[in-house]
Parts: C-alpha cells; structure tokens; sequence
C-alpha cells in the first residue's frame, strides 16, 4: 500500500489510535535510547534526567542501541505501521508509548516537480512538503519528540525563545500534554505564529530585538521560575530527535535509498543535523542502499553567518552585524550547532549557498505557479539556491533533488502582495 494510501485509511482511525495510545500497557523495547553524548568531546551523559547542554555548553545527542534495534525492527516492520513520526518509535527517545503527545505529526508528501524542475534544468527535482504538517511547519516534529520526553521526565512546562513557527508548534504541543507553555519572540515575527501561541494558552512575549534577545529574556524567566525546561534550540536534546524523522522518511518514500542532494534552509541548523544524524544512523542500521546525498545548507544574504565560514574555511560562524531577510525563519545570527551544520556539509561533500530576498520571492512564485503550492520563504530559498546551483554547475541536471519546504506559505502573507481591481457589482 502506498504512503498516501495509507495515510488516508489511517486518518480515519485516528481518534481511536490516539485513545490507545494512552491507555496502552508499556512496551518492552519501545525505545533503545541509551544515553546523551556531548557532540563536542563525546562524554556520556545520563539519558533519564532532564538535561540541557554539556559542561562545555555544547549541544547533547541522544544515542541508541543500534544493535539492538536492527534485531527488533525492520523496513518491512515499519512499513505497516501507522504513517506518523512514531513509526520509527525505537529510534526516539521516549521510553513509554503513554507518554507520547501527537497530533498526528508526519509522513509529509514527498512531491516531485515537474514542471519547475525542468524551468530550473532539473528534472529530477523533488519537494519535502512540511508546510500540511500540525501547526503548519516542520517544527511540529521537534515539538512532538520534545514535548513527549519532557513530559515523560516530569517536566511541568517548557520555556523558549523562537522566531515564530518553533513557539506556535511547542506551545500547541505543550497544551496537548497539559503542560505550561512560556513564549517569546521578536515583535517583527510572523504575526501568525503569535495567533497561534495565544489561542493555545501560551505566555507569549515580544522582543524588540532578534531572537538572541528573545533568548536572554527566556533564560532569565527560567532561572526565576520553578518547573520549566529551557527547550531553546539544541539546548535541550530531543527536538532534534524529532526532525531526523525528515531523514528517515525521505529515505524510507525513495525505498530505502537516499537522493543524490539535499537542500535545506538553515538557521540554526537542527534540520540539517538532525536529517544527517538520520543517515549515520540508517547506514548503521543497515537500511540504507547506496552512499549518502551531499547535504547543502541554504540561507539569505541578510544572514548567511553559515555560508561565510564554509566559504572561508572556518569550524564555526561569526555573527553578521545586521541579520535581516524576510525569511524571517533563518534569521540566526549565531547558531548554538554551527559547527554540527558545517561537519554535515562536508562530510557529505555538500556546500552552503546565499541568496538574496528577491531571489527567494521570485522563486515562491515560479513555484506556486508551476505546481499550485504555496510554500514559506525559508523553502523557496532552497529552490532559487537549486537555480543557483544548477547555473554555476555544481549540479548537472542528472541528479535526484530533494529540496525541504519547512512551511506553508500561508504563515507569511505579506510575501505575496495583492494588486487586483476590484469590481463593482451591478445589482
């Protein structure tokens, strides 16, 4: 049965997975997480209690028992389970299936282009299309993964800063589970969003600043509060667990093998980490067929502190004096994983590309025009960067594109002005 098919028969049922879900007794094996690793000098940390960065302030990532996991599970396994995220439930680092909290999160369309792709002389060009997820954006799979093992470890609700779509997932995600939700974002973010942590309970707040600012005032509120887990990007380690799913279900929608390329937009990076944490985990696993896809890293001229150091040769980043872009998404001016998205660029063979605001503009359009979806500007970064790419040939035509749309195009209104006339009715 197709994924498509499946989802559909399985929608229907939903409700009733949802209710057994909860009440179901535990399951042996559910996870084989085994513990937290520092991503800086590997020290092993304590899997089980809540955790935030190292002692070296670096990013923690969650570790399986690979081998075990092979034994329990299967691409044939994995096949007739539900089409949510939770079909790679041992790879996920909640321990009890009563724990998890979902909305049904995954199992997005992995379009194909046609048209576009042969505008931009790539035939083979595929979309990731994360904008029909819950809460209209890729951050709804970090939410749910974050959300669930917090809950599981006690937590009584999570504290973050955002750029928009990361505060409306966890928010809605927090009330799912019944936990507090504390909010803040800069005042020029997607008005949306704000809607969405508003109309979900959250304690929402706005910065006249960027999301640096955001996260000074979340970290302050935390150490003044009791019961709040700070879950700002790549501080806490399970939200990344959640995006590798990207990974997994590329793969899994391509029959277990990967594309040749990868375009993803990058802010602060966990995508991009997360979906090459996927593979090195696959190729372990033994499921995946063929070698990895290069990686490319995709950001706005306005804030391209990624590209400059990849360009330059550079382990890490250095913040731009002025990040702006209407991609508003990916306007991190320093990323707390920098040097996680450089690794995954060049252990993959990949590279890192800016483009400008009207670029990106341009290519949502084209897109829209060609294929009839309306995607974010953070996606249709990635497709002005395939233009880019394919001009100055690094890409030849030949190869298997998939670029990540990370959100649905109707969280940013204002990138499509409206100028038509208006007619008046004869009555």
């Amino acid at each position: 049965m197709s994924a498509v098919l499946c989802r559909a028969t399985w929608l229907t049922q939903q409700a009733a997975r949802s209710c057994l879900r909860w009440v179901a007794s535990p399951t042996p094996d559910y996870s084989v997480l085994t513990h937290l690793e520092c991503s800086r000098d590997g020290t092993r940390h304590d899997a089980d209690t809540v955790a935030g960065t190292s002692a070296l302030g670096a990013p923690l990532l969650a570790r399986y028992d690979l081998e075990r996991a092979a034994s329990l599970v299967s691409p044939q396994v994995i096949a007739a389970r539900p089409p949510d995220l939770w079909r790679y439930h041992e790879l996920l680092p909640v321990r009890d299936e009563r724990h998890v909290v979902t909305l049904g999160e995954g199992m997005t369309p992995l379009l194909d282009l046609p048209r576009h792709g042969a505008r931009l002389g790539v035939p083979a060009l595929r979309m990731k299309d994360e904008g029909l997820i819950p809460t209209g954006s890729f951050k709804a799979r970090g939410a749910a993964v974050g959300v669930s093992r917090a809950k599981e470890l006690g937590v009584d609700g999570i504290a973050m800063p955002t750029n928009g779509n990361a505060g409306a997932a966890w928010a809605a995600y927090a009330a799912r589970a019944g936990m507090r939700a504390l909010i803040a974002m800069p005042v020029d973010a997607p008005v949306i969003t704000r809607r969405e942590c508003v109309v979900a309970g959250a304690e929402l707040y706005l910065v006249d600043g960027l999301i640096g600012d955001a996260g000074a005032l979340i970290t302050k509120a935390v150490a003044e509060r009791t019961g709040y887990q700070d879950t700002s990007t790549l501080r806490e380690p399970y939200r990344l667990e959640g995006k590798k799913t990207m990974g997994y279900e590329i793969v899994e929608q391509l029959g277990w093998r990967a594309p040749d390329v990868i375009l993803y937009p990058t802010g602060g990076g966990v995508g991009i980490i997360a979906i090459h944490k996927a593979l090195q985990e696959m190729r372990e696993l033994g499921w995946l067929r063929g070698g990895f896809p290069r990686l490319v890293a995709v950001q706005a001229q306005g804030c391209a502190p990624i590209v400059d150091a990849f360009t330059a040769g550079l382990a890490e980043s250095t913040p731009p004096a002025d990040a702006r872009t209407v991609a508003f998404g990916i306007t991190v001016p320093k990323a707390l994983g920098d040097f996680l998205v450089l690794d995954a660029v060049r252990a993959t063979e990949g590279t890192a590309v800016a483009v400008s605001d009207a670029e990106l503009l341009a290519a949502q359009g084209a897109l829209a025009r060609d294929e009839g979806t309306w995607i974010c500007p953070e996606g249709a970064a990635c497709l002005a960067a395939v233009g880019r790419l394919r001009e100055s040939g690094w890409l030849d035509g030949t190869e298997d594109v998939v670029v990540l749309n990370t959100g649905s195009g109707l969280i940013y209104p204002d990138t499509v002005p409206v100028d038509v006339p208006t007619l008046t009715a004869h009555r």
